[in-house]
């Protein structure tokens, strides 16, 4: 098997192997290393790339396989982490020079997990300034490059996870999602990426953007890798005070269940109003191709949810106000003009606007909770649209004539107000560019999430699509 062909295996595929030492965790990550030294200074994935410590930690991993000490399956697995979870003795920049001497002495609590599971960290991935933009165009660190155009924006907060993971640049990767950040790149990218339930998984070590709005979860190629990362990194963290008590389950103990006689969602309001025509036929058909397969589809009313963008912005930018407060006066020279005028904006708005947006939440939540009655899980497009090209991003463009930072979060957003889970998964492509569906459930409902996501994955092929640059990897790098 050739390097290449290591770093395209997923978890699922790469563990029985490292378990049953018929592959060297220091060959799988030489691999990686190797690939992101060839194809990163295209990409822009990575802020800094961690070669010493990520061989360091697969030799720990094959002598510990070796003595028989096998933890699981992440134990030798090469992953990447978003630049704002603490790395200790690793500056955590959120790819910002304002925090460029942050060097944290402990790790972030999903970071601890995910090194007692085993995993090499090959590096911190890079994102959209502070967390706080759709697109991962970054004045201080470059742009992330979408992986299967160029050109295009690879979508944020977490692109450079996504496109990583897209690029085979990690075998998984740790993202966070405060409006769309997971998802949304997931979406644009062509990967599976999982919002969990608020509280399940601990954001101590994460540098925050809105408290009330913020997760930390997995980015993968496949929903069992998905459901993986979420077993290492969930559980409860008295470090965290939104943090969970609520158990832990086997989140792969129901990815073979199928969807026969579940009850699907469709939302009759909002989801499916402003949507590129291409991307709304490629996630109809992924609705009826879960019909298929057995379960019942519905309409559900969500009728307050076409307030939750307005709300939700309204919230994050005046959290993310507050925390970032001492810097804007300070320092404000130190952040790119997009983000500056984002958080600026969250000084104005009043605490009357602030507390309306909080009960127009709760309305939303009580929408989601009265469909849940009715249905298992709701479906919707992750996004509305497809990827749009890096640098025209506040122009309208596109099928819809839109400025596509002004409806990316559109439908992600909701599921943030509510604290709800989501997942994103592959469900086709519009002009060569992919479509995300997204699988919305109750509170702490991810293994059913996963169920229907793993449903539908399986019978279709769209993971096994790679980027095109896979297979013209010279003329890429050379590019």
């Amino acid at each position: 098997m050739t390097a290449d062909e290591l770093c395209d295996l997923e978890i699922a595929a790469v563990a029985p192997l490292l378990r049953d030492k018929e592959l060297s965790p220091v060959e799988l990550a030489e691999a990686y290393l190797a690939r992101i030294e060839r194809l990163d200074p295209t990409l822009n994935t990575y802020i800094r790339v961690l070669p010493e410590a990520a061989l360091a930690a697969a030799r720990q991993a094959e002598d510990d396989i070796r003595r028989g000490g096998w933890r699981g399956p992440l134990h030798g697995v090469p992953v990447g982490i978003k630049d704002l979870f603490d790395l200790a003795r690793v500056p955590t920049t959120m790819d910002s020079t304002v925090l460029r001497d942050n060097v944290p002495q402990l790790d972030a609590t999903v970071v601890s997990h995910l090194k007692a599971a085993g995993a090499v960290i090959l590096g911190k991935q890079n994102l959209h300034e502070f967390a706080f933009g759709i697109t991962s165009e970054n004045p201080h660190y470059g742009a992330v490059h979408n992986p299967w155009d160029l050109g295009r924006v690879p979508g944020g907060s977490s692109g450079g996870t996504a496109a990583a993971v897209a690029a085979g640049l990690c075998a998984a990767g740790l993202g966070s999602d405060t409006g769309a950040s997971i998802r949304a790149p997931a979406s644009f990218c062509g990967t599976v990426g999982l919002k969990p339930t608020y509280g399940r998984v601990s954001r101590a070590g994460a540098l925050p953007l809105a408290w009330s709005l913020d997760h930390a979860g997995p980015l993968a190629r496949s929903v069992a890798d998905c459901a993986v990362m979420l077993q290492a990194i969930a559980g409860y963290d008295q470090r965290d005070a939104a943090s969970s008590i609520e158990p832990v389950p086997d989140f792969s103990a129901r990815l073979a269940r199928g969807v026969a006689g579940l009850r699907l969602g469709i939302p009759r309001e909002y989801f499916f109003e402003i949507i590129e025509p291409d991307v709304d036929r490629v996630v109809r058909q992924a609705i009826l191709t879960l019909e298929q397969l057995g379960a019942r589809v519905e309409e559900v009313s969500l009728p307050h949810v076409r307030d939750a963008q307005i709300a939700g912005n309204v919230i994050m930018s005046s959290e993310a106000a507050a925390w970032h407060h001492d810097w804007l006066r300070e320092r404000p020279h130190e952040y790119g003009a997009d983000v500056l005028q984002r958080i600026r904006g969250g000084l104005l708005v009043r605490a009357t606007e602030y507390l309306h947006s909080q009960q127009m939440r709760t309305l939303i939540q009580q929408d989601f909770a009265q469909a849940f009655t009715r249905v298992d899980v709701v479906l919707g497009p992750t996004v509305p649209i497809v990827a749009p090209p890096i640098g025209r991003t506040f122009e309208p463009g596109g099928p819809l004539n839109l400025p596509p930072r002004a409806i990316a979060n559109r439908t992600t957003v909701p599921c943030n107000l509510t604290g709800m889970p989501a997942i994103s998964i592959p469900c086709g492509f519009s002009d060569g560019l992919p479509v995300g569906l997204q699988i919305m459930g109750a509170a702490f409902a991810e293994p059913l999430v996963l169920q229907v996501a793993a449903a539908y994955e399986s019978a279709t092929d769209w993971r096994r699509h790679k980027p095109t640059f896979r297979s013209a990897t010279e003329a890429i790098t050379e590019r």
